[in-house]
């Protein structure tokens, strides 16, 4: 049974940091292919990171700068370390493993910046 289960979410003030992680059980982490989307209220899901089996990584444009993904094979996680955070930022932030054809979500995590 795969799952993934992501963490770190909540209230931020503009400006502020926050760090998502995302445990996976169930698969064989290493060959995936991990990633980060987000979905606004009313807006289509995004591709916001993703980082490769060999470490590569690529961002959306308008998260370039503040956000870094990261992988750590060992304990299979995948962390979203987010900076200088805005209210676009605003959003539920889902994990995604893909191998293949084969790909997984996890639930999602409320991620809200406000004062």
């Amino acid at each position: 049974q795969v799952q993934l289960v992501e963490s770190g979410g909540g209230l931020v003030q503009p400006g502020g940091s926050l760090r998502l992680s995302c445990a996976a059980s169930g698969i064989t982490f290493s060959i995936y292919v991990m990633g980060w989307y987000r979905q606004a209220p009313g807006k289509q899901r995004e591709l916001v990171a993703s980082i490769t089996t060999g470490g590569s990584t690529n961002y959306v444009d308008s998260v370039k700068g503040r956000f870094t993904i990261s992988r750590d094979n060992a304990r299979n996680t995948v962390y979203l370390q987010m900076n200088s955070l805005n209210a676009e930022d605003t959003a539920v932030y889902y994990c995604n493993a893909l191998y293949g054809v084969s790909y997984y979500w996890g639930q999602g995590t409320q991620v809200t910046v406000s004062s």
